[in-house]
């Protein structure tokens, strides 16, 4: 599975629409100095830019991945995933004009110049422990259909690898023993227990309490691992 591709069409796909149809605007390159004072109305002015005439105060799939080439950023881009959570941004491809005050606002962002000189920030919020475990349990209810309780895999895979990419090591064991399992969907208790579970055990699993508090799956995925290791099952 690609997860740059899952990640990106969670986001939204990017509109096949001809660039011609799309009203031509000036987009900032950073280059002009910035003001260092928030102004709201500029702020505002600049979510009109990428909401329509028909949902004014709404950006929708199409006008987030507008956002994204103009902030230079893919929409697979893990500071997207943080600029949302500061926004509380409800619905993923989609940010309010109440979302997007919230979180620019506490970013002091009125431009993009000034948003783009924030990425480096964004990223760095992820590196704080208590910080990441908040944007962890965010990006389930963010990236799950409003209808379900759950998460599909799919889904959960690609913001899993999102998250835990570069440093869960057996990230990609977990997503061959989802293909096999039975398990087509992830409650929000699996789901922060994959987080703990990356962070408690270590890769050779000998520091693996069978008989602690661990979701049924995440014990299944265990024996799963060791018997494809050769190794004994769980006693």
């Amino acid at each position: 599975m690609d997860l740059g591709e899952d990640v990106s069409s969670l986001f939204g796909k990017r509109s096949k629409t001809s660039s011609n149809s799309t009203v031509n605007r000036s987009r900032t390159k950073g280059a002009e100095e910035a003001p260092t004072i928030f102004n709201q109305k500029k702020c505002i002015a600049w979510f009109r830019q990428y909401s329509t005439p028909s949902s004014p105060d709404t950006i929708g799939p199409e006008g987030v991945e507008m956002f994204c080439r103009d902030l230079n950023v893919e929409p697979e881009n893990i500071a997207l995933l943080v600029l949302s959570w500061k926004m509380g941004a409800k619905q993923m491809g989609y940010f309010t004009l109440q979302e997007w005050l919230l979180g620019l606002t506490d970013l002091q962002c009125d431009s993009l110049a000034k948003l783009q000189a924030k990425l480096n920030y964004l990223h760095s919020l992820l590196l704080d422990s208590s910080h990441f475990k908040s944007i962890y349990r965010y990006a389930f209810d963010f990236s799950r259909d409003k209808d379900q309780r759950s998460l599909d895999i799919e889904t959960a895979k690609a913001m899993l690898g999102l998250l835990l990419g570069r440093q869960w090591s057996l990230l990609n064991s977990f997503f061959q023993f989802l293909d096999q399992s039975r398990y087509r969907v992830l409650n929000k208790d699996q789901w922060c227990n994959v987080l703990e579970f990356s962070r408690a055990v270590d890769v050779d699993l000998k520091n693996y309490d069978v008989d602690g508090a661990w979701p049924v799956m995440l014990d299944e995925f265990v024996e799963w691992l060791k018997v494809n290791r050769g190794e004994s099952n769980i006693q």
